[in-house]
């Protein structure tokens, strides 16, 4: 019972990860910032859907649909639809209108709906047709490379292409393999070092505002459902 998660890196340049969950007797759960936006696709009750899901900035609590299996593609940072500017999509996220098991609708098109295995499949082809795109330089930043060009105009692209700062993608990935260190059963001193926190209460600051958990919480696997694989839930599927 619960909600249980599971993902995959990408070898894809446009895919971060693509991840899998079911939930059985959960209606909610505590959802965690990310700087990726996504496509996710799930079952219930016989019907289908699809939605579009952009990065968020905080943590917070989100309604889980009972009994359903999903699967979800976050894309890489600087990566964008064509018709739906990422800045829109932060803190929110569209659903689909007329989607059935083996297809959705996206940017005037069908398309075939994806299980985990055929994520990239998809992807290429949206990147063919045009409808996911991405700006070189912010991959070119990414990459830690100087671009001729001034900070500002990066920060502007920055943000226009992802919807985030960098200094805000920075801290929101910080924290969330901060989480998945204490999880793992991690030391808080030594998380505090290797990711270069202050002390322990700027590491329990950033927990609080992007993750919604103590480190007691992740360190005991308390505080109920969580949008994030933690070290529990990789366990749990290797002995399943």
């Amino acid at each position: 019972m619960g909600l249980l998660f599971g993902s995959r890196r990408s070898d894809s340049p446009w895919v971060d990860s693509v991840w899998t969950s079911t939930s059985r007797g959960v209606t909610e759960m505590t959802s965690v910032a990310g700087v990726h936006w996504g496509l996710v696709f799930w079952a219930r009750a016989g019907r289908s859907f699809a939605a579009v899901t952009g990065p968020e900035t905080r943590t917070g609590t989100a309604p889980v649909p009972e009994d359903a299996t999903f699967t979800g593609i976050e894309f890489a940072v600087g990566t964008s639809l064509r018709a739906l500017p990422t800045a829109a999509l932060v803190d929110g996220g569209i659903e689909l209108p007329d989607t059935s098991r083996r297809t959705f609708r996206l940017d005037g098109g069908r398309w075939e709906t994806p299980g985990p295995d055929d994520a990239e499949a998809l992807v290429e082809r949206l990147v063919r047709a045009g409808i996911v795109v991405r700006d070189p330089l912010v991959a070119e930043v990414l990459r830690g490379a100087q671009p001729d060009v001034s900070g500002r105009t990066v920060e502007r692209r920055f943000r226009a292409a992802t919807g985030l700062t960098r200094g805000a993608v920075r801290q929101i990935e910080r924290a969330r393999t901060a989480a998945e260190l204490l999880a793992g059963g991690a030391p808080p001193g030594d998380v505090i070092t290797k990711l270069d926190y202050f002390d322990e209460p700027h590491l329990a600051r950033a927990l609080r505002s992007y993750v919604g958990r103590t480190v007691r919480q992740l360190r005991e696997g308390a505080g109920g459902p969580i949008a994030l694989e933690l070290a529990d839930e990789r366990d749990q599927r290797r002995t399943s």
